[in-house]
């Protein structure tokens, strides 16, 4: 799988994920089971820098998501 088919995989697999927002890297590996963790992290890398996808922090953990989506979206805009 070329990287702008991952890409797309990674989107659409997001867009259907109700209720939920933001998903740690493991959950990312799910999503494309055939690439090795080392390459799905390149591509996930990829998409934030392409602001494709944000990351997001509690302090303790490290999440990412889709950008400008979930609870939080709305408040660090002004942070």
């Amino acid at each position: 799988m070329d990287t702008e088919e991952a890409k797309k995989t990674i989107l659409e697999a997001l867009k259907k994920k109700k209720g939920k927002s933001k998903f740690y890297l493991k959950d990312y590996y799910k999503m494309l089971p055939d690439e090795k963790p080392r390459a799905v992290k390149k591509i996930v890398n990829q998409m934030v820098t392409e602001e494709l996808l944000e990351y997001w922090s509690s302090g303790s953990t490290t999440m990412i998501g889709l950008k400008g989506v979930g609870k939080q979206a709305g408040t660090e805009e002004g942070a």
